[in-house]
């Protein structure tokens, strides 16, 4: 991979949608003709050109400079065939509204159902993570009633949330050193007997670091509780073969969990949103089952709003993603694997740089692709102020990275002589899940140099 002048995502590639499109209305030709009112092209073009404008206050998302939050560009495949079902636009909740793109949904859920090692399963995609472990949660819910739902300190805040709109108890676990769920901490709620599902994060959001799950496994074994695994994020990286053995390990544990979470709109190459919800047990679906008067007669077979909690579903999502798997189809060693394996590859060449670099301070090794750090000061306190004031100067540079509180224990501020003065630190945070961030490195340390320099000469 080599990286290149700028340009624009996709723009050439846009003739293929009017082909694709006049392939779509000769499957309609049989129909009467309609008089249909003339779009206005001029009011048109005014509008769209006015949208052009305002859609340029945004971050370049697209672009290998932009390395902050999780924001990933679709990949062409699925940007013109979201737009090539919208002239369609279906509905996937009933076969009534989406005979075809709940086709490709179910072959595109049975993929990645594939992808963990799940040849019988039940899911559907959903508008993301936060629906996905809604139903997960709801499931668990329903086969644990009352009982306590338990997740790391570092897991996504959905969890907690949801549990609160479900009305079941949640309890937080503390991490250990590394950002991964406390094994100890979790035995010790274990033992009251009132935990009915815990929470893998593989993958969270802030660090990407990966929960014990092989462990976990052991303890359910032991406990029997539901185990359900919020992969919304780090799921994909299943199919990546450059991780630490112990990740690696835990990535191969997921075929025995109860519930299954995946985000394709993170790493899945999806527009927003596309979220999917999996559990290894087809028999949850009667939980699901409810009555309709006039929804689900057009056929006897399954459909998706029979075991969705959700109505209307894009079925566009759903075609985009079908579309996009058969580009890059789920195996390990393929090209969407490598894409994986070069995010990561970027993470940990930026985290070599930044250990080896007396300014900063690094927390741990990145299990997936994103990298955290902090500037060194005197104090925690003094050290977060810098890492604002180089965030606003790497922005100035048209470097854009993130920032995060993380706990102060996950850095070793003794050994160089910080005062933890704050039990929070603020860190500079880089997700790099773009493919080719693994080429634009030396350009990213090159800016973050500059904005340091310039923050540590203000002062």
């Amino acid at each position: 991979m080599t990286s290149g002048p700028f340009s624009f995502p996709d723009i050439s590639a846009v003739p293929l949608l009017v082909q694709a499109l006049k392939r779509l209305e000769a499957g309609f030709s049989e129909l009467p003709n309609r008089s249909a009112e003339p779009d206005d092209h001029a009011a048109l073009e005014q509008i769209l050109l006015q949208v052009a404008d305002r859609l340029q206050d945004n971050f370049p998302y697209f672009h290998p400079l932009y390395a902050g939050q999780m924001l990933k560009p679709p990949h062409p495949v699925a940007r013109l065939a979201y737009a090539l079902a919208m002239w369609v636009n279906p509905n996937n909740h009933a076969l009534d509204g989406g005979r075809a793109s709940s086709a490709l949904e179910k072959e595109a859920v049975a993929q990645l159902a594939g992808m963990i090692g799940w040849e019988h399963h039940l899911g559907h995609l959903c508008g993301g993570g936060t629906m996905a472990n809604l139903e997960a949660l709801w499931v668990a819910g329903q086969l644990r009633p009352g009982q306590k739902v338990v997740a790391s300190a570092q897991a996504h805040y959905t969890h907690s949330r949801i549990s609160g709109v479900l009305g079941l108890p949640f309890t937080s676990v503390s991490c250990d050193r590394v950002g991964r769920m406390d094994l100890k901490a979790l035995e010790n709620l274990l033992e009251q007997g009132d935990v009915g599902t815990v929470v893998a994060t593989m993958g969270t959001t802030a660090i990407g670091s990966v929960d014990p799950l092989a462990d976990l496994l052991t303890l359910r074994e032991r406990y029997g509780f539901r185990l359900h695994a919020d992969a919304a994020y780090g799921g994909y990286f299943t199919l990546a073969d450059n991780l630490h053995p112990e990740t690696r390990a835990n990535f191969d544990c997921l075929r025995d969990v109860d519930s299954f979470v995946i985000d394709p709109h993170k790493h899945g190459l999806q527009p927003y949103g596309c979220g999917c919800v999996l559990f290894r047990d087809p028999a949850v679906g009667t939980l699901y089952q409810h009555d309709s008067p006039y929804t689900y007669f057009s056929s006897t077979e399954l459909h998706l709003g029979e075991i969705s909690l959700e109505c209307s579903r894009p079925g566009a999502a759903a075609v985009a993603l079908w579309a996009t798997l058969q580009r890059f189809p789920l195996m390990p060693g393929g090209e969407f694997a490598c894409r994986l394996a070069y995010s990561r590859q970027a993470a940990l060449r930026l985290y070599e740089k930044l250990q080896a670099d007396a300014r900063f301070l690094t927390a741990f090794p990145p299990e997936l692709d994103i990298v955290v750090w902090t500037p060194q000061a005197a104090s925690v306190s003094a050290a977060s102020t810098l890492a604002r004031e180089i965030f606003h100067e790497a922005g100035r540079r048209s470097l854009h990275l993130a920032l995060a509180d993380l706990p102060v224990s996950f850095f070793d501020c003794a050994a160089v002589g910080m005062e933890p003065d704050r039990e929070t630190v603020t860190c500079l945070r880089s997700v790099l899940m773009k493919p080719e961030h693994l080429d634009w490195i030396e350009e990213i340390w090159k800016l973050l140099d500059e904005a340091t320099q310039a923050s540590l000469r203000s002062r």
